[in-house]
């Protein structure tokens, strides 16, 4: 958690936004996704969202469905997920890394025993797609803990009530969902997004970052306008898709080096 709280702090001081790109692990292959890690740092990543795969992703849009397929079809599961997280810490002690999935994994660990080996493994925070805040109070508990970030999802419908609730339980950020509908989706409202984010920072009290439907620099930067953060991940999945395995990193590096321009331009 402190190395969330210490980026944010210092792209605050500098006047930036972060940059948070997702990938899933496993996809396209175990063996390409620390490389694939190191690349979205390359590529100006200041916080890196891993996905655990899980069989019936329903907030995820077919891109990142397919990604969970792969994987697990590569036999990926969460403990395997900790131990590339292990692996990235061996060479990269500075950017925080959040786990960004569903609860079934997790409770057939053990909210417990998974807390102690991704604190283990150098996780920051967890989020849990179909975790509400109302419902997982002793699991925020636990990650804090920990010291890991409980981070939860707000959306176009959520009451300012949702907001104190994830103000309550919450740290690290807040995940924005920019739009109804599953990742990857199109139809940005641009306008919408700039009127919650302000609600949304004033309530909460931590940085708010936007997602679910950015595809590239200009929404990147539309978006980082007004959010503290850029998450960006089906399009990664589809530059992931249409490379060879030994081409995504450098190819997913490339893509993202647009972006983080396009987010610093004054």
């Amino acid at each position: 958690m402190e190395r969330i709280n210490v980026r944010f702090n210092i792209l605050k001081s500098a006047g930036r936004k972060a940059l948070i790109p997702f990938i899933t692990a496993g996809d396209p292959n175990p063996e390409t996704t620390l490389p694939l890690m190191h690349a979205l740092v390359a590529g100006g990543a200041d916080i890196i969202e891993l996905g655990v795969p899980f069989s019936d992703p329903m907030a995820d849009g077919p891109t990142i469905q397919r990604a969970s397929e792969r994987a697990l079809a590569k036999g990926m599961t969460l403990r395997k997920v900790l131990e590339l997280v292990s692996k990235f810490r061996q060479v990269n002690s500075d950017t925080a890394v959040v786990l960004m999935g569903y609860a079934n994994p997790i409770e057939a660990m053990g909210i417990e025993n998974f807390a102690k080996a991704a604190k283990e493994a150098g996780v920051d925070g967890v989020l849990v797609v179909d975790y509400p805040p109302e419902e997982c109070a002793e699991f925020a508990r636990v990650m804090k803990a920990y010291e890991m970030a409980p981070i939860f999802l707000l959306a176009p419908t959520s009451s300012e009530q949702r907001f104190r609730e994830v103000a309550e339980i919450g740290a690290g950020y807040i995940y924005y969902v920019s739009l109804k509908g599953v990742t990857g989706a199109g139809n940005l409202d641009f306008d919408e997004v700039a009127r919650r984010i302000p609600e949304i920072q004033k309530i909460v009290g931590m940085p708010v970052g936007v997602g679910f439907g950015i595809r590239d620099a200009e929404s990147a930067k539309k978006l980082g306008a007004v959010a503290d953060a850029v998450v960006i991940g089906s399009r990664i999945i589809e530059e992931i898709e249409r490379s060879d395995p030994k081409d995504a990193p450098l190819n997913v590096r490339t893509f993202l080096r647009g972006i983080r321009a396009a987010l610093d331009e004054k």
